[in-house]
């Protein structure tokens, strides 16, 4: 579900304030368990960058993101899903009464979480939003035989190192935090199978991060999905490292 297309329309019947917003969402639980829903799966609400378009030459700067796969922050809701004026903070505390409201009416909440690229776009398009200023070489996978040129297995131009220890703790950390801060109670994995490449793109037996995400303390006792392919070929359909864990 799209938090924000969920109530944006005037259809919702919604105060214009609260439209599209975590808060609207609260508003149409009801709606929900008269369908007899018992859990909702979420697009990204991780901060993304809606006009990443705008940057890119026509026809694409009429473009508006939508679906939300553009991650900026691995740890801060989505800003414009909070109710009319509400900046970073509301975003947070809104979507915690949304989670808290859906938990109350017996309904779990599941991410859709992005961790096989981010914002930042690809060689023909170079942008730096974060970790690309930090230490691109870490954070990214590259072309082993030109370190100037990122490999892209997510079909959005850069694939995130997950495997990479550094990478790996930001990750976990990143899962954790949605677990402890806002009870969330699973995770679909985008392009899962880029969480299983090592830093040269290769494939590998028995992932690092998958590994550390099914005997974690916390991440172990929840709802983990995965989409088992990726843009460069790795489908691992019915054979998922630690599927059965």
């Amino acid at each position: 579900m799209n938090v924000r297309a969920f109530t944006a329309d005037e259809s919702s019947g919604l105060d214009p304030a609260v439209r599209g917003s975590y808060l609207g969402f609260i508003d149409k639980i009801p709606h929900l368990l008269e369908l007899g829903v018992n859990a909702v799966e979420l697009l990204p609400v991780f901060e993304f960058d809606e006009l990443e378009f705008k940057r890119y030459p026509n026809p694409r700067d009429h473009m508006v993101n939508t679906w939300g796969y553009s991650t900026i922050n691995f740890f801060a809701p989505m800003t414009r899903y909070a109710s009319a004026g509400g900046g970073p903070l509301a975003a947070s505390r809104e979507l915690k009464q949304m989670v808290k409201a859906l938990h109350k009416a017996g309904i779990e909440v599941i991410l859709d979480v992005v961790y096989n690229h981010t914002n930042e776009a690809d060689d023909a398009n170079p942008y730096v939003t974060s970790f690309r200023g930090i230490d691109n070489k870490v954070y990214y996978m590259l072309d082993p035989k030109n370190n100037s040129q990122l490999l892209n297995f997510s079909g959005c131009g850069n694939t995130l190192n997950c495997n990479h220890p550094v990478v790996m703790e930001l990750v976990l950390d990143s899962l954790r935090h949605w677990v402890k801060e806002y009870h969330i109670d699973g995770f679909r994995f985008d392009l899962a199978s880029v969480l299983c490449r090592g830093p040269d793109g290769s494939p590998l037996d028995a992932p690092p991060l998958i590994r550390e995400i099914a005997k974690d303390s916390v991440l172990s006792r929840c709802k983990i999905i995965a989409e088992p392919w990726d843009c460069g070929g790795l489908y691992l359909v019915g054979r998922f490292p630690n599927w059965d864990r």
